[in-house]
């Protein structure tokens, strides 16, 4: 006889303090969990309604769940195929099966991008003995229970397992359900739309294909830096790891001050050289003078000029085509095209080690403000 023993699994209050970990990114989900043990192999089945009011093309929801072995890894993992675009209850359901190596089960929602998106009556089923599909009791799946700042009663805003915050969504509880009488509605909104779409290079059909796709891979490089730093308050951009370190806003003019010198080397000139002369060539070489000058301004200053120095890019390639891009130009070494790509490989070795600063960035100082007694 098959033996299925199922708990119903909520993370520890350890866990949950992690809750203040406030992040920036264009989609958010919400997860419970159970833990799950069967001797033999079983089939499951998590089935819930949604319905979207989209804010753009890009929005989109869905359900979730992963597989979760004895050992911590995941089994497998699945997002339903299906992404719900539609204004409309519907009820959809995504399958999977459990075994003996398995040891929890981890399911929710998500949704990307703005809009307006409902959840409600969530239902998880396992298969029993027979075959036959039985309900597991799902604490607060059909969402009943109000949502207090931002905090899904017996859920949890999520990554994977790690408990966040995304800043750009806002959670609620919603008078629109489909069973009984609240839902769970999140909203999306003042996500910026990627220039590219997600998973692809350039465009189809584009006139000079090879420059248009060092434009998509420049520009989604690009947006990952921003991504990391862009709510990093002024105490973080000017955090020195150690002595050899460059801070993390130094490091972003680096990247807009390599630009500017590839601005010049393909181009002939760079306006930026021009204007500034000094404050690139810190940027490009950063050492002791690059941790002297490059300080005491906000995230903000850095990327404006990054944006800058970008925008005039993408103006000058536009100007050319793909014969030019594999030229050789006179007097030098390397093609256009393999100047730009060293621009590319040059973020993203970056991008690595911002990653590296901020996960090491240490915690805020806080202002203690001492009210004077007054004299009467």
């Amino acid at each position: 006889m098959k033996k299925l023993y199922v708990v119903v699994f909520f993370m520890s209050m350890a866990m949950y303090s992690q809750s203040n970990n406030v992040i920036s990114r264009n989609w958010t989900s919400f997860l419970q969990s159970i833990e799950v043990t069967s001797d033999k192999e079983a089939k499951f089945k998590l089935m819930g309604s949604l319905k979207v009011m989209p804010k753009d093309d890009k929005a989109w929801a869905g359900l979730w769940i992963e597989v979760e072995t004895k050992n911590g890894e995941l089994d497998s993992s699945d997002s339903m195929g299906e992404r719900v675009k539609t204004n409309v209850w519907k009820e959809y359901s995504i399958e999977g099966t459990i075994n003996k190596n398995t040891k929890r089960l981890n399911f929710g929602g998500l949704c990307l991008y703005n809009g307006d998106f409902y959840f409600d009556n969530f239902k998880l089923f396992i298969e029993n003995d027979k075959g036959v599909f039985q309900e597991v009791n799902i604490v607060n799946g059909n969402f009943e229970k109000q949502v207090v700042n931002n905090k899904i009663e017996n859920w949890f805003e999520s990554s994977n397992t790690t408990i966040i915050r995304v800043k750009e969504f806002d959670i609620s509880s919603s008078n629109d359900a489909i069973s009984g009488k609240k839902s769970l509605l999140i909203k999306g909104s003042g996500i910026k739309i990627p220039k590219y779409e997600f998973g692809k290079i350039g465009k189809v059909n584009a006139e000079n294909p090879q420059i248009d796709n060092m434009i998509a891979m420049l520009e989604d490089l690009k947006d990952r830096v921003e991504s990391i730093v862009k709510d990093l308050p002024k105490e973080h951009v000017d955090h020195l790891h150690d002595e050899k370190s460059n801070r993390i806003g130094a490091l972003v003019l680096h990247l807009a001050a390599a630009e500017v010198y590839y601005q010049k080397y393909t181009f002939g000139e760079s306006v930026f050289d021009k204007k500034d002369p000094e404050l690139w060539k810190v940027g490009l070489d950063l050492g002791d003078k690059g941790r002297e000058m490059l300080k005491d301004k906000p995230i903000s200053y850095y990327l404006e000029l990054y944006d800058e120095v970008r925008k005039k890019t993408i103006e000058e390639l536009r100007k050319r085509d793909d014969v030019w891009f594999k030229q050789v130009n006179a007097g030098k070494s390397i093609s256009n095209q393999y100047a730009w790509f060293h621009v590319m490989e040059h973020q993203s070795s970056h991008l690595g080690q911002v990653l590296f600063l901020r996960k090491r960035l240490p915690p805020l100082n806080k202002e203690v403000k001492i009210k004077k007694e007054l004299k009467k």
